[in-house]
C-alpha cells in the first residue's frame, strides 16, 4: 500500500469534544479545529469517521474543521458503510454520495465495510457490497478498500480468504482483550498477518477503560514510569504489536491530544518487559469490571426506551469497584437519578435485543440493564 501514513497515531472521530454531554451530535467545533490543527501541525494526516459517529454529526464534522480547511492531498480521511442503514443495493450509494456531500472530501482515501460479524455479514454478502466497494476504487472515489471486524479469527480467516483484494483489515486491539474469549485480539492479529493485512487498530484504549484503571493497575504503570499517561500504555502497546500500521484514538479534548501527541511524534515500542507489565494489569482490571463496555453508544440509536446504557454501565462499573458495603453510598445513585430525567430507567428495558444484536463486544446487555436496575432502583 503506497500511502500508509508516516505517523502510527490517527484521530478517531467519534467521541469528539462536545458542549452538551448528553447530546453527541452537539459537538464543540472550535476545539475540535484547534486539536486538528495541533494534529496536522505535528506531522499526524489520518482521520477516521463513519455514517452514524456522533449521531449522525462526525462526517459534517469533519468538512467543518478538516476538509474545508486544509489542502485535500495534505490528509488522509476514512469513512464506513454500516449494515444498519441499507436494505438493497441502491442504499449503499445512497450513503455513499451522502458521505461525500456531507465531507465534501470528493473521494475517500480509505473506506470500510463496516463492523462485520457473523449477523452483519450475511447483509453484506447479500447486497454485494465487497464488490461494489472495489468498483468505487475503480471509479477513483476510494483509495484503499478494506473493512472493520468484530468475531472470531476463524471467520476473519474465512473472509479473507474469499475477498483477497481487500487491503487492509481494522480490529479491536488493546492489551485487555489480548486473550479476551469474546474479542481474541492477538489470534486476529494473527490472522491478518498471516494474510500480510496490515492492521489499523482501533479500542486501544477501550472506549476509556485503560485511561481510568483501578488503582492498583495506575500504582503499577506510575511506579515504572510516572512521566508517561495511563492512556499512554494501552497506545503504545497497540502501536508496538506487528503488523499494526496505525492506532486510532477517540481523542475527546485538546489535552488527550496533546497528551497522545508527546509520546507517539517520536513512537518508540514496548519492550518486553513494559509489554508483560501491561498484561499484569490487565489482570488486576478484569478482577474489578463488571461489564466490559466500550461506550461505543452503537446500543442506544435504536433503543425504543431511549435508555443511556453505556452511562448506566459506566457508573455502575464504577460503583462495582467500591467497598458498598462500608460506603453505603455513592455519587453515583444521585447521577443515576439526574440520568434519568433524560433518559430511561434500566428497568424500562423492554428485552426487544435491538442493543444486543449490534453490540460489538457481544454483551448480554439486558442481563446487564436488570443488574443496573436491582443495585439503583
Amino acid at each position: 500500500m503506497e500511502f500508509i501514513p508516516e505517523k502510527k497515531l490517527g484521530f478517531g472521530l467519534m467521541r469528539l469534544p462536545q458542549n452538551d454531554p448528553d447530546n453527541p451530535a452537539d459537538v464543540d467545533i472550535e476545539q475540535l479545529k484547534d486539536m486538528v490543527d495541533l494534529f496536522m501541525k505535528e506531522g499526524f494526516t489520518y482521520f477516521d469517521t463513519a455514517w452514524m459517529y456522533n449521531a449522525f454529526a462526525s462526517e459534517s464534522c469533519a468538512k467543518e474543521a478538516l476538509v474545508s480547511r486544509y489542502p485535500r492531498e495534505s490528509f488522509t480521511l476514512a469513512t464506513k458503510l454500516h449494515a444498519g442503514f441499507i436494505r438493497t443495493e441502491e442504499d449503499r450509494d445512497k450513503v455513499f454520495n451522502a458521505q461525500l456531500e456531507k465531507t465534501g472530501a470528493g473521494y475517500f482515501d480509505y473506506y470500510l465495510i463496516h463492523g462485520i460479524e457473523e449477523n452483519m455479514l450475511e447483509t453484506y454478502e447479500k447486497l454485494d457490497c465487497f464488490s461494489w466497494l472495489l468498483e468505487k476504487k475503480e471509479q477513483g472515489l476510494v483509495r484503499h478498500a478494506g473493512f472493520s471486524y468484530h468475531d472470531s479469527p476463524e471467520l476473519l480467516d474465512k473472509l479473507l480468504k474469499e475477498h483477497p483484494a481487500m487491503e487492509f483489515v481494522q480490529i479491536q486491539l488493546n492489551y485487555l482483550d489480548w486473550e479476551s474469549e469474546w474479542i481474541q485480539s492477538r489470534a486476529c492479529l494473527e490472522v491478518c498477518r498471516k494474510h500480510n493485512k496490515p492492521v489499523i487498530v482501533m479500542e486501544p484504549v477501550k472506549g476509556g477503560t485503560l485511561a481510568k484503571v483501578p488503582a492498583a493497575a495506575e500504582e503499577l504503570f506510575r511506579g515504572y514510569d510516572s512521566t508517561k499517561s495511563v492512556p499512554s500504555w494501552a497506545i503504545r502497546f497497540a502501536a508496538s504489536q506487528p503488523g499494526v500500521m496505525l492506532v486510532l484514538s477517540g481523542m475527546s479534548s485538546l489535552a488527550q491530544m496533546q497528551d497522545n501527541l508527546s509520546y507517539m511524534k517520536e513512537f518508540v515500542p514496548l519492550t518486553e518487559e513494559e509489554t508483560a507489565m501491561c498484561f499484569r494489569a490487565a489482570e488486576i482490571i478484569n478482577s474489578q469490571t463488571a461489564i466490559p463496555c466500550t461506550a461505543c453508544h452503537y446500543c442506544t440509536e435504536g433503543c425504543p426506551m431511549q435508555i443511556c446504557i453505556p452511562e448506566y454501565f459506566s457508573i455502575y462499573n464504577e460503583d462495582m469497584r467500591e467497598d458498598l458495603e462500608e460506603k453505603g453510598w455513592t455519587i453515583n445513585f444521585t447521577n443515576y437519578e439526574i440520568l434519568n430525567k433524560k433518559f430511561g430507567k434500566a428497568s424500562a428495558c423492554i428485552a426487544c435485543g435491538q442493543c444486543e444484536g449490534v453490540c460489538p463486544q457481544h454483551l448480554p446487555i439486558i442481563r446487564y440493564l436488570q443488574d443496573v436496575a436491582a443495585h439503583y432502583e
